[in-house]
């Protein structure tokens, strides 16, 4: 039987890869909108939604697992990999902030 520790590590991990999953869906129908408009700022809505959800996600997600596994040294990679994962959040808010008022 799991204990509350396991089962709410399990919990975040799925959450975690769910999170990567559904924001590149996300990420790609507005992709496909930009296609079938060609629209300029809905271009700018799905970089910055990709940006945002699949990729500031899924680095934070595979770099908090090497973390955790010791393949990368916490010491060394900890404020990189968070630096990183902020700057990614940070320009994907700022592409879809850029896209609502591009004309």
């Amino acid at each position: 039987m799991f204990g509350t520790d396991q089962l709410a590590y399990w919990l975040i991990f799925a959450l975690s890869a769910g999170s990567v999953v559904v924001g590149s869906y996300v990420g790609y129908q507005a992709y496909r909108g930009f296609r079938r408009h060609d629209s300029r700022p809905m271009q700018y809505l799905s970089i910055g939604l990709f940006l945002l959800t699949a990729v500031a996600f899924g680095l934070s997600f595979v770099g908090s697992i090497l973390l955790q596994m010791r393949v990368l040294p916490p010491q060394t990679f900890q404020q990189p990999l968070t630096l990183l994962t902020r700057l990614l959040q940070f320009l994907g808010v700022f592409f879809i902030a850029y896209s609502l008022h591009k004309r």
